[in-house]
C-alpha cells in the first residue's frame, strides 16, 4: 500500500504542474489590462506603464510564470490588488466556506445517490426503477443556477422557510445551527446533479454484481434480500462507485462557483467572480489553482479508498 500511495503522489506532481501552467495562461490571455482596471480614472499611459513594471506585467509570459510559480512553491500566492491583502489569506478564508458547502452537497448527493441506485437495481423495470430513472434524468438536465432560483422563489419567497442568501444571519447569527439553516438551499441545489450521476452509476454497478454467482449462492443459503443487497452486493459494487464519488467531489467544488453567486455564499466561487470582474489577476490565479489542486487531491483520495476496499488494485 505504501508503494501505491507513493506512486499516486508522484503521478499527481506533473498533473499539478500542468494545471499551474493552464491556470496561468488562461488568466494571462484574458483580454484587457490589469493595470488599467486597477488605476481606473488615474490610468494615464505613464501610470499604467509604471504599475505594469511594478507588478512585473511588462515582462514576457515565461518570466511572469517563473516569478509566480516560484512564489507558489514557497507558499506565497502574491498580493491582491483590490483587497490589499495576501492572496493566500483571502483564498484560505473563502475556501473554508466553500468546503462547508461542497462537503454538505457531497454527503447529501452520496447518500441519496447510493440509496436510489440500490433501490433502482433491486426493483429493476419496476415502478420504483422507472420513477428514479425519470428523476435522475430531470436532475442531471437542470442547470444549477436555474434550480437555485426556483428553490429561492419556492422556499424563501413564497414559503419563507429558509433564508435566500448569505452564510449567517445579519443580526445575531453565526452559530452552527444558523450556518446549517443557510446551508440547506445551496447544498440541495449543488447536490442534485451529483446525486443523479451517482444513482445512475450505482444502479449499473449493482446490476452487474447481482448477476454474479456469489450473490446467487447467498440467496440460496436463505439470506434475507436486505442482507444480500447491503451485506454482499453493495460492498462489491462500492469499489466501482467510489471513483465516481471522487469525480463528483471535484464537480461540486467547481459547481460551487455558480451556486455561491446565486445564494451569495461567501466562498471561493463568489470571490472568483468578483476578482475576474475587477481584473485582480493574482487573486484569480490563486483561487483557480487551489480549486484545481483540490480536484486532483479528491481523486487521489478516491483512488486510495478504492484500493483499501479492494487490495488487488494497489
Amino acid at each position: 500500500m505504501t508503494a501505491f500511495v507513493a506512486k499516486r503522489l508522484l503521478a499527481a506532481i506533473p498533473v499539478l504542474f500542468g494545471l499551474s501552467v493552464i491556470v496561468f495562461l488562461m488568466i494571462a490571455l484574458i483580454p484587457g489590462d490589469a493595470a488599467t482596471a486597477i488605476l481606473g480614472s488615474f490610468a494615464t499611459p505613464e501610470n499604467v506603464a509604471r504599475l505594469n513594471a511594478d507588478l512585473g506585467l511588462d515582462r514576457s509570459l515565461p518570466e511572469q510564470y517563473g516569478l509566480w510559480i516560484s512564489g507558489v512553491l514557497k507558499g506565497d500566492l502574491g498580493q491582491s490588488f483590490t483587497l490589499n491583502r495576501p492572496v493566500l489569506d483571502e483564498v484560505g478564508q473563502r475556501f473554508g466556506a466553500t468546503l462547508i458547502l461542497a462537503g454538505a452537497a457531497l454527503v447529501l448527493s452520496s447518500v441519496i445517490g447510493l440509496l436510489a441506485g440500490i433501490v433502482s437495481a433491486a426493483r429493476q423495470f419496476g415502478w420504483a426503477d422507472r420513477a428514479i430513472t425519470l428523476a435522475v434524468l430531470v436532475g442531471i438536465s437542470v442547470p444549477s443556477f436555474w434550480l437555485g432560483l426556483i428553490l429561492i422563489l419556492a422556499f424563501a419567497v413564497a414559503w419563507p422557510v429558509f433564508p435566500p442568501s448569505g452564510m449567517v444571519a445579519i443580526y445575531g447569527g453565526g452559530g452552527p445551527l444558523d450556518v446549517a439553516h443557510h446551508l440547506v438551499l445551496p447544498a440541495v441545489t449543488l447536490a442534485v446533479v451529483a446525486s443523479g450521476v451517482i444513482a445512475r452509476l450505482t444502479r449499473t454497478a449493482m446490476l452487474e454484481v447481482l448477476r454474479q454467482d456469489f450473490v446467487r449462492t447467498a440467496r440460496a443459503k436463505g439470506l434475507s434480500e436486505r442482507r444480500v443487497l447491503f451485506g454482499h452486493a453493495f460492498r462489491a459494487a462500492l469499489v466501482s462507485v467510489i471513483p465516481v464519488i471522487g469525480i463528483q467531489a471535484g464537480f461540486v467544488l467547481g459547481g460551487a462557483v455558480y451556486v455561491e453567486t446565486v445564494f451569495q455564499w461567501p466562498g471561493i466561487g463568489a470571490m472568483l467572480v468578483e476578482a475576474i470582474a475587477k481584473r485582480d489577476v493574482l487573486l484569480v490565479q490563486g483561487g483557480v489553482l487551489v480549486v484545481a489542486a483540490s480536484y486532483v487531491l479528491f481523486n487521489l483520495a478516491a483512488d486510495l479508498a478504492q484500493a483499501l476496499l479492494d487490495p488487488r488494485l494497489a
